[in-house]
């Protein structure tokens, strides 16, 4: 999602900056544009760091005997964590 974002703003600040000729009095809309164009590349950089980043799994074998019939008792669980968005 924070890809699409930053694509999103690169676009919209691309147009204020380079394809729009009229002016608003007060707003300097070329600067605006660029702003939001060096906003659309950070958001778009940190996304494509996120989803990249991997998902750790752990698993972990427990063993014991059962007191009662002496059976050996593995037990196993997984977890994964996910550090980031999955894209």
């Amino acid at each position: 999602m924070s890809i699409g974002t930053g694509i999103v703003l690169l676009v919209i600040g691309a147009i204020l900056t380079f394809a729009t000729s009229f002016q608003v009095p007060g707003v300097n809309l070329v600067l605006i544009g660029q702003i939001l164009m060096a906003a659309g590349a950070i958001v778009t950089v940190i996304g494509i760091i996120l989803a990249t980043r991997k998902r750790q799994s752990v698993t972990t074998v427990r063993s014991a005997v059962d007191p009662a019939s002496g059976e050996n008792v593995a037990q196993r669980s997984t977890s994964t964590t996910n550090d980031g968005p999955v894209a």
